[in-house]
């Protein structure tokens, strides 16, 4: 289980320091001076960078991990975002599925509780999760595969297809009468036995 201990002050304007990350490139090591660099130059946006550790972005090191490369694809940010928010607050999902900005005094509770926080820093944490939310998409349960039907072809295409299909020729043998003359030969080391009856098999089928 975990419950990240981590807030920001200024909770506002984390949309917009999101947006920031998607839209630039990522740093070697994401310092105070390249949150300086993309605008938020005030001290207490330096509450961000434990934030990102908290959610995954970044390494202890401040290196960007491959969840903050692959927040910055605008097609997959918010499933991101809501695997980062589960993993760091799985807590919170205990006590309600699918919170929301209704359920802030529970969610203060929760910190207070868990933290022995005081009730201001209860709120800010209550705050930055839910701004949080708000850039995350938490049912990402994949669709069905859609299987394929089987084409069926309606009857005026099935005579069509026929009719362009190429004529095979067939050979039509006329009916006859076939006979099997099976000719036993006797046990014999004498020769002219097997002479005598294969002349007379050649006189009378074939004389």
């Amino acid at each position: 289980m975990a419950l990240a201990n981590v807030y920001t002050q200024v909770y506002g304007q984390i949309p917009e320091f999101f947006e920031k990350i998607k839209e630039g490139q990522a740093p070697d090591k994401f310092t105070q001076q390249h949150l300086k660099d993309i605008g938020f130059t005030s001290t207490s946006h330096r509450a961000f960078l434990p934030l990102l550790k908290a959610l995954g972005f970044l390494a202890s090191d401040g290196s960007p991990t491959y969840r903050y490369h692959s927040y910055r694809d605008s097609t997959q940010s918010r499933r991101i975002m809501g695997e980062a928010i589960k993993e760091a607050y799985s807590d919170l999902f205990l006590i309600k599925e699918k919170p929301k900005a209704s359920d802030k005094n529970l969610l203060e509770g929760k910190f207070k509780s868990t933290f022995n926080a005081p009730e201001r820093s209860a709120e800010y944490m209550a705050k930055t999760f839910l701004a949080l939310l708000e850039l995350a998409e938490l049912d990402n349960r994949d669709k069905p595969p859609i299987e394929p039907q089987p084409i069926i072809s309606k009857p005026n295409e099935i005579k069509a297809n026929m009719a362009n299909e190429p004529k095979k020729e067939v050979n039509i043998v006329p009916p006859g009468l076939h006979y099997n003359i099976q000719i036993h030969l006797p046990a014999t080391k004498d020769i002219e036995v097997y002479n005598s009856i294969f002349k007379s098999v050649k006189e009378h089928l074939f004389g």
